[in-house]
């Protein structure tokens, strides 16, 4: 069975937070719009997405790297 992982469920509700969002904005709901405390956890959500997102590529990029140097280091590249 293919389940989500947690990487795809917490993206899933943050979409889903956004559309909701949009949807309010885009239906009138409310005439003030969004205040500025809710601005700023949106944007620290966002923030830490970029983050976490950006630290998983730097560490697959890493680990691909690290196995790159040790094929070349061998002499043997059958394995590699």
């Amino acid at each position: 069975m293919n389940r989500p992982n947690a990487f795809a469920r917490a993206t899933t509700s943050v979409a889903g937070f956004f559309r909701r969002r949009i949807e309010v904005a885009r239906s009138g709901g409310r005439s003030a719009g969004a205040s500025a405390v809710e601005w700023v956890i949106i944007s620290a959500i966002v923030a830490a997405l970029v983050a976490g997102i950006g630290f998983a590529i730097s560490q697959a990029v890493n680990n691909k790297k690290d196995k790159v140097v040790t094929c070349i280091d061998k002499s043997d590249t059958s394995s590699c």
